[in-house]
């Protein structure tokens, strides 16, 4: 007589809690859960279960419970497989307000739970003390309070998304896309990871965040004299006789000079000028027809090849890569 098969036990599902707070972003919460109801209908189509979503919320009386859950019919632990801090559109986790978060976010982690984050998420998880000595990223806009508040951790501010094995950080506001496709890689495979990406209209790879950053310049410091060369740089658009001129028009010595404004910027007063000088090359490449070569003319750069190996080194993408991202319809019809 044949053996009868028993059924399978059914596979329990993975499930990615989001980590809710007060003004946490919201779109970004809801638009990761869509990311994961699409990828479940495409996993179904290769024989596999879809993502459990589910919302964590902080109650009074202290405690996280779920308030949402997309699959509220299946059996649920209480650590999810992964669990996202998201950022926020208003305002930083404090470090008075976000110590149930951070301790929470640990005996998660303890428990086995991956640990992820987009934004300022990153600040949550940081104030765990996971992310000491750790490579991590969050949005280029909140680097330097990043730094001031936990000097100890690897900021990359450049990267979209930092996988690193237990703790997944992404960085601006809408890299919850880059962070849901490889959150789905993981959980699904690249094979529904591509589908969901393509559904999306999603570049499932090869962005930075300093395709899209701004140079921010350091004016806090309460160093005036440097102060002052910053804003005499910044009128010259970073063009620069030497450094013997910014130290003067600082009233310093120059070996001076340089130390003082290395300590305020973080940047030596040359980086400074490139960057400086990038975007506004940045700027006419997006508004202008000129071409690669008149551009760096125009920034002060004569020799347009080491203006071409600038520009990439500090955006990530060459001056034709950017301008046919970032130029306006009108302009680059123009270009055309």
């Amino acid at each position: 007589m044949p053996k009868i098969k028993a059924p399978a036990a059914p596979r329990a599902l993975a499930e990615v809690g989001m980590m809710l707070y007060p003004d946490c972003q919201i779109g970004m919460v809801h638009g990761i859960t869509d990311l994961f109801d699409i990828a479940g209908r495409f996993a179904a189509q290769h024989d596999r279960p879809p993502i459990r979503v589910s919302h964590w919320r902080l109650e009074a009386g202290g405690g996280f419970a779920r308030c949402y859950d997309s699959h509220p019919g299946e059996a649920a632990g209480n650590s999810p497989t992964v669990l996202v801090a998201p950022g926020s559109l208003h305002k930083l986790l404090e470090a008075d307000e976000v110590a149930p978060y951070a301790r929470w976010l640990l005996d998660r982690h303890a428990q086995g739970t991956v640990l992820a984050s987009n934004c300022g998420g990153a600040f949550a998880l940081a104030a765990t003390g996971l992310l000491s000595g750790r490579p991590a990223t969050t949005h280029w806009f909140f680097a330097e309070a990043f730094r001031t508040r936990f000097p100890d951790v690897r900021l990359e501010s450049d990267r979209m998304v930092i996988d690193d094995g237990d703790i997944i950080t992404a960085g601006g506001l809408m890299a919850w896309t880059d962070l849901g496709l490889r959150i789905v890689e993981r959980l699904l495979g690249p094979t529904v990871m591509m589908e969901t990406a393509r559904f999306f209209l999603i570049d499932p790879g090869g962005r930075e965040q300093k395709n899209y950053a701004s140079f921010a310049p350091r004016l806090t410091h309460g160093d005036e004299p440097i102060l002052k060369a910053q804003h005499w740089l910044q009128a010259k658009e970073g063009r620069i006789g030497g450094i013997a001129e910014l130290a003067a028009e600082a009233g310093l010595e120059e070996r001076t000079f340089q130390r003082r404004f290395k300590g305020a910027t973080g940047m030596t007063p040359v980086e400074y000028s490139q960057h400086l000088r990038v975007g506004k090359a940045r700027e006419l490449l997006e508004f202008t027809r000129r071409t690669v070569d008149q551009v760096a003319w125009s920034v002060g750069y004569e020799d347009a090849a080491a203006f071409r190996k600038l520009f990439h080194r500090i955006t990530g993408l060459s001056p034709s890569e950017y301008r046919q991202r970032f130029s306006t319809p009108h302009s680059l019809a123009e270009v055309a």
